[in-house]
């Protein structure tokens, strides 16, 4: 089966495994953002876990191929990329279907539970040639490309330190019962590895990557409470994460993330130079979802105010720029999936390359 699009183009096939159709990332970014983008993708198969939920989300979404499987999808020959929007402790058996059977991959971050099962699955897409991508969507967010561009233009000169505070938004005092699972670090949904881990891509991605650092995590909430239920349960996830060290260019780099929501600062992302200094803030740690403001400060002034670019990057698509407008987890999905089409290496075990070359590269690349 071959679609094209209204300029003759071919489209790529694109199947969700996880579409529910109540909640969760294919329903509220992946979905809306995929089909904004018809000209260059077209959702043509979802999968669920039940029946009646495949036949919901079909309903609901317009996808008349529907499976309560992801054999079938992951089979499916109108299908050229599997798109995974699960929860965590499902990723490795997923990803390794849709890789064993010879399909492109878009998997939500974390892409394993544990560092050995991002390994695996690296491996895995590396030995069968496929191309695979982790999503990752803070670097995605407009106002963390304006800060790479900032920084790379020079408004801060060399850059001396950065600084990170932020809020897990999760991990707290009370939890909704659908993500109950995050406060066990068994199934690998913790703050560092969500809250953090997005915030984190998004400083290297802008800054560099880490050169040292040393850390320190405890569980300071010893137990929590399923919103509506009332039912008390026990801890089992860190909700401190301390770390400090040194980027590649020599910066000094300090972070803190805690569990909860704040009364104060929820984020906090301050990059200071020697000739200037970066502020953005959100009023939630999760640099993936909430809106962003970058203010920024040089030479004489005494207070940020909201920084210029002296000339825009051709990293940035119009797309994106039209995003910018409303910086949401869909215009990030956005931003993520035409990054994606045009990229060409195999899964990185730390985050997805952004790519530059074309959409008709990638269609060439996955065979469609």
């Amino acid at each position: 089966m071959t679609t094209t699009s209204r300029n003759g183009d071919k489209r790529i096939r694109v199947g969700i495994i996880g579409a529910n159709p109540d909640r969760g990332w294919a329903a509220q970014a992946h979905i809306p953002a995929l089909k904004s983008l018809s000209d260059d993708f077209e959702i043509t198969a979802l999968s669920t876990s039940r029946r009646e939920s495949a036949d919901a989300a079909s309903k609901l979404f317009g996808v008349p191929l529907a499976f309560d499987n992801h054999q079938d999808l992951v089979n499916s020959a109108v299908v050229d990329v599997v798109a995974i929007t699960v929860k965590v402790p499902y990723h490795l058996e997923l990803a390794t279907a849709a890789l064993d059977a010879g399909k492109a991959l878009y998997c939500e971050w974390p892409l394993g539970n544990g560092l050995k099962e991002a390994e695996t699955l690296a491996a895995l897409a590396k030995k069968k040639g496929v191309l695979a991508v982790a999503g990752l969507q803070a670097r995605s967010a407009p106002p963390v490309a304006y800060v790479h561009d900032l920084i790379k233009q020079g408004y801060v000169g060399e850059v001396l330190s950065t600084t990170l505070i932020g809020s897990g938004m999760g991990w707290g005092p009370t939890v909704e019962p659908y993500n109950a699972y995050t406060n066990d670090k068994k199934n690998g949904a913790t703050m560092l590895s969500i809250a953090l881990g997005h915030a984190a891509d998004a400083l290297c991605h802008c800054l560099g990557e880490v050169r040292e650092l040393s850390a320190t995590m405890t569980m300071r909430r010893k137990s929590f409470t399923i919103t509506g239920t009332g039912e008390n349960s026990s801890m089992n996830a860190d909700d401190q994460v301390l770390v400090s060290g040194l980027l590649e260019g020599g910066a000094a780099l300090s972070i803190h993330y805690r569990g909860g929501v704040s009364r104060g600062t929820n984020l906090l992302w301050e990059t200071n130079g020697t000739e200037g200094d970066l502020q953005l803030t959100a009023a939630g740690g999760q640099a993936q979802i909430f809106e962003m403001t970058v203010r920024g400060g040089m030479g004489g002034q005494s207070s940020p105010t909201s920084p210029k670019l002296t000339r825009v990057s051709p990293a940035i698509t119009e797309k994106e720029r039209i995003c910018a407008l409303r910086s949401t987890t869909r215009s990030r999905a956005i931003a993520c999936w035409t990054r994606s089409r045009g990229q060409r290496q195999p899964v990185s075990v730390k985050r997805s390359v952004d790519p530059s070359s074309s959409c008709k590269k990638y269609r060439s690349q996955i065979g469609s």
